[in-house]
């Protein structure tokens, strides 16, 4: 028998799954892999711009799951951004083939021990859960043999559709949004983003990047998801706020059709600080992005073909 109550096994089960993840996000920080970064290579077969989708339900991976799915699409030259388990390849007619090796995700929830339970029929005070970090294996389409409707990968976005979607996004959103300046930027204080006009820009669809990522900062505003943004400059809190908004400028941009990049490279080393002190930060950051790209992209309820990025995996948060 172990000399250690499962709580306790549980307890350093979390901790290490915690370490595994922000030291594979910091190991590709390091080879100079930005996890949130177009991860793939079309002209070489990989992935189609997307973001990782169950392919039994449908509903996409959130948070860390999401740059989780697109390193391993990646490295492992991946031709679909579609993922599920073995027992759903079995349930829809299919199956994995052998030999091939998943790629881990996490799943967190919260559960109240037994004494717990016991403590609060006694007191009739509010239970106290139990944050929890479970890991489990997926599987690309690639390596399964699945009916044929399953297999068929999804129909790319028409490039029209990207420049007004993200205007029609800009506008639905009622954030006063200026344009103007030599600077990007979000103004907590006042609550207004500014964005020189897309003339600016060597490149157009930067502008649209651009927007994109300070929208994800004024998400976090009070009065939306009240995150927050006290951070002052070169401080680990403002350095993690921007981690949150590159990430949500990712998801959106990939939710639409553009292929996101680094819009603030010169914070590389600040984030790879933060990560290196706290294994749970990329969880947090991820899944506060997640939910600030929901945010954003709820305001387009006509275009169907959006999908949340928080239905499904993890829901980060919990387990920090």
């Amino acid at each position: 028998m172990s000399k250690y109550h499962p709580s306790v096994r549980a307890s350093q089960n979390r901790v290490s799954l915690h370490d595994e993840i922000t030291n594979r996000i910091i190991a590709e920080l390091e080879a100079g892999h930005v996890p949130w970064v177009q991860p793939w290579d079309a002209a070489a077969g990989t992935a189609p711009l997307a973001m990782p989708e169950n392919a039994a339900s449908h509903r996409p991976y959130s948070g860390v799951n999401i740059l989780i799915l697109w390193s391993a699409a990646r490295d492992r030259r991946f031709s679909s951004q579609r993922w599920l388990t073995y027992r759903q390849a079995l349930a829809i007619g299919g199956h994995v083939r052998k030999g091939e090796q998943g790629t881990t995700v996490v799943y967190a929830d919260r559960f109240v021990p037994s004494d717990e339970k016991r403590r609060v029929f006694e007191t009739g005070e509010e239970a106290h859960a139990v944050p929890f970090l479970k890991r489990f294996t997926v599987f690309n389409t690639d390596q399964c043999v699945l009916p044929a409707e399953i297999a068929t990968t999804a129909p790319p976005w028409r490039p029209g559709m990207i420049e007004p979607t993200v205007e029609a996004l800009i506008r639905a959103s009622g954030i006063d949004f200026r344009i103007g300046g030599t600077r990007a930027f979000y103004a907590p204080a006042e609550d207004y983003v500014q964005v020189p006009p897309p003339a600016a820009f060597f490149e157009p669809i930067n502008w649209h990047r651009t927007a994109l990522h300070e929208l994800g900062h004024a998400s976090g505003h009070a009065s939306r998801l009240d995150r927050d943004l006290g951070g002052s400059f070169d401080t680990k809190r403002y350095a993690f706020e921007e981690l949150i908004a590159e990430l949500c400028a990712a998801f959106c941009c990939t939710s639409l059709g553009i292929a996101p990049t680094v819009r603030h490279a010169d914070y590389i080393g600040s984030w790879l600080e933060v990560l290196r002190e706290d294994n749970r930060a990329i969880l947090r950051a991820a899944s506060q992005a997640s939910k600030a790209a929901d945010y954003l992209l709820g305001f387009l309820p006509e275009i169907t073909a959006v999908p949340s990025t928080s239905q499904a995996g993890a829901n980060e948060e919990l387990a920090s």
